[in-house]
């Protein structure tokens, strides 16, 4: 496609000029100082979000304050302010608290596959490797300070799967005065249909002069959404600590429990939809789960060019689901169990070569991967429990990487590899000779290259190449037969692109193109699910965002906008030419707040235009919901604040979000197929107490 490899790189050069064009300041902050390289080998770690501005990449990182301004209850509202990223709560059998559902970029966005999710620089995954989906997403939006979003440069480091990214939530950190700090929260929210529910939270951190550091996190939902039957249960704990064992070195760790139990309705028929979209005819489905993890972890910047840090992680998850079948007869139960340990040391070397400086880091990332799957059926009318059928998975995956940062000049040119090898065995544990056995081995080298040209203190250009890595994964290995031959998935990107930010202003425009080939998609209705590669598909688009805070009279008045286009398209098979299923060409947000002395108010609305359920691109709906074109739709929030005086801090919200009452729907194409109605009007009321 020459002609659009064209316009895409003069669009970019456009773009590029127009920032540089459009503001005159730009000629008396020619002269101010450049950024300063300092040595940080983990770029996901602290002083991240300093480094937003010149980072060679597509990146948006959205803090605490700007969470709780938007009035969102989940992380899928959040992320829907990001750009190129779409979320939605109904998405797949889950479709309810237990999930994460975020696409990137035209990528599937059920249970978030292709993204790699970290939460505090660990994977989110119950197998990263064997099984990167977040059908079961141990995650909180109470509990988390920060969320990081890098689109694109950022695969040399992280992986396997990070075709759509990288996504690392950030935990509440450790106060670092002395002294008691901490926090309460209750959330009331009444849905216009369906239920109502709570959420509550609590934060509890100190830091002592003996260098010794604590913090308490919790973080809880009960009650039912917006379909009937939809109850939904979350704890989520986590105790974190910290050393200091000299000016320059610390230990750090955190041990965090959460479980989950979630009823999910299921997919409607079109009459059944017509007639309550918030009806339940599969009151007996529910997912739940629960994980246990502790994270180790030393950091030590050994002298001004050189730091060393090392993470130890071990997590055990399990999870289940019960869905009913079609004919309501029976039952299918799935429990699985997950072990994972990940040894994570780096090294950073700063050098200084002539009148460049490199700042080298030097990595080594082992996963053991061990857990169970398995699968049985219970009648409805006997409770007679079916045989079970058990899978013994095992991954070992071993990642080597290392890259350097080249500061010369304003350039900042970062090239990188990384070294992937994973040995996969997944095994059927059954007494007779026959029992299923599968094994796949799979290494690749990733190059990477990074450039960002710093213009001026307030304008970044960027460009940047890299390549992700996706193995076959446990559950997929079933497909694997001489006539179905399941390859790795490998993807590559390009982006180009430039970031604003100085007088009130920042904004950001990215172009992008990445090819995936290789797909590896589930079958449409089959049951058990059969994988098979799809080929290549291929995806380019612009994401845009602005957001400006006014001063003068206007002050304390702030607003905000991104637009982003995707095309996301098909390039093998029967259904070349066409698009990729469950993606919007088309999305965007719009919003305003203002703050006058105690009191907030804000308004925003997000859009996405119409998109496909299935490869073959289906606009007519079939009667039972589960294929046929997805209408676009648009909503509206709106949200009030009162700040109390005095100590402890009081802060009061109040908000409505989908103030039209807009009623919108996704679809689930498993074996509960259907319409999945979205959230009504819904109201709520928020208390939190600081002290």
């Amino acid at each position: 496609m020459p002609v659009q490899r064209f316009h895409l790189t003069r669009g970019a050069l456009a773009v590029c000029a127009a920032f540089a064009s459009s503001h005159p300041a730009l000629a008396q902050e020619a002269n101010e100082p450049l950024e300063t390289v300092t040595v940080t080998g983990n770029w996901l770690g602290s002083g991240l979000q300093n480094s937003v501005k010149n980072f060679a990449g597509a990146r948006t990182v959205v803090q605490k304050e700007d969470i709780e301004a938007t009035g969102a209850s989940s992380i899928g509202d959040v992320m829907r302010r990001i750009p190129g990223v779409q979320a939605t709560d109904n998405s797949g059998t889950a479709g309810s608290a237990i999930s994460l559902n975020i696409g990137v970029r035209g990528l599937t966005g059920r249970y978030s596959p292709r993204s790699t999710v970290l939460l505090d620089g660990v994977p989110l995954a119950v197998a990263p490797y064997g099984q990167p989906h977040l059908s079961f997403a141990p995650v909180s939006l109470n509990n988390i300070e920060a969320i990081d979003v890098v689109r694109g440069g950022g695969a040399v480091r992280y992986g396997p799967q990070n075709v759509g990214g990288i996504i690392n939530f950030t935990s509440r950190s450790i106060p670092d005065a002395p002294g008691v700090a901490g926090d309460a929260s209750l959330r009331y929210t009444d849905f216009g249909e369906g239920g109502h529910s709570t959420q509550y939270s609590a934060f509890l951190g100190t830091q002592l002069d003996n260098g010794f550091g604590l913090a308490l996190l919790y973080s809880g939902i009960d009650g039912t959404t917006w379909r009937a039957g939809s109850d939904e249960k979350v704890n989520d704990f986590a105790l974190k600590w910290r050393y200091l064992l000299s000016p320059t070195a610390q230990v750090y760790g955190k041990l965090s429990y959460y479980d989950v139990k979630s009823m999910t309705p299921g997919g409607l028929t079109v009459a059944q939809y017509g007639a309550d979209p918030f009806q339940n005819t599969r009151p007996t489905d529910f997912w739940d789960g629960q994980r246990k993890g502790i994270d180790l972890g030393y950091l030590n910047t050994l002298s001004a060019t050189q730091e060393v840090e090392v993470k130890v992680y071990y997590n055990e998850s399990e999870r289940r689901s019960s869905l009913i079948n079609a004919a309501r007869t029976s039952n299918t139960v799935q429990p699985r169990n997950y072990q994972v340990l990940g040894i994570e040391p780096r090294y950073t070397q700063r050098v200084q070569w002539g009148a460049t400086t490199h700042d080298i880091t030097a990595g080594y990332r082992y996963l053991r991967e061990r857990g169970d799957d398995n699968n049985y059926t219970v009648a409805v009318a006997t409770g007679a429990q079916g045989a079970v059928t058990t899978f013994d998975n095992e991954t070992d995956a071993h990642a080597i990487y290392v890259d350097d940062r080249i500061a010369y000049g304003a350039w900042r040119i970062t090239p990188g590899v990384r070294f992937e090898k994973i040995d996969s065995r997944r095994t059927e544990r059954a007494e007779r000779s026959d029992k299923r056995a599968f094994d796949t081995s799979n290494d690749k080298a990733l190059p990477s290259l990074n450039v960002a040209y710093l213009a001026t203190p307030a304008l970044t250009v960027f460009g940047n190449y890299g390549t992700s890595f996706g193995p076959v994964q446990n559950t997929q290995l079933n497909s694997q037969t001489a006539a179905n031959p399941l390859k790795p998935e490998l993807a590559r990107t390009v982006e180009l692109g430039a970031r604003w930010k100085a007088n009130g202003l920042t904004a950001e425009a990215t172009l992008y193109r990445l090819r995936f080939d290789n797909q590896i998609l589930q079958v449409p209705g089959s049951n058990p699910p059969v994988f098979r590669n799809i080929g290549a598909t291929e995806h380019e688009g612009i994401e845009t965002a602005v957001d400006y805070r006014f001063a003068g009279v206007l002050e304390g008045l702030s607003a905000y906008a991104n637009w982003n286009y995707t095309k996301a398209i098909q390039e093998s098979g029967a259904t070349a030419g066409l698009d990729v299923p469950f993606y919007a060409r088309r999305t965007g947000t719009i919003g305003a707040r203002y703050e006058i002395g105690r009191f907030s108010a804000s308004l925003s609305g997000t859009a996405q235009g119409k998109q496909f359920s299935d490869a073959e691109n289906t606009v007519a709906e079939s009667a039972n919901g589960g294929v046929g074109r997805i209408p676009g739709f648009g909503t509206v929030n709106a949200q009030v604040g009162w700040k109390l005086p005095g100590k402890p801090g009081v802060q009061l919200l109040a908000g409505m979000n989908n103030l039209a009452d807009k009623r919108y729907y996704t679809r689930n194409v498993d074996g509960n197929a259907g319409r999945m109605v979205g959230a009504p009007r819904t109201a709520y009321v928020q208390a939190r107490v600081t002290f």
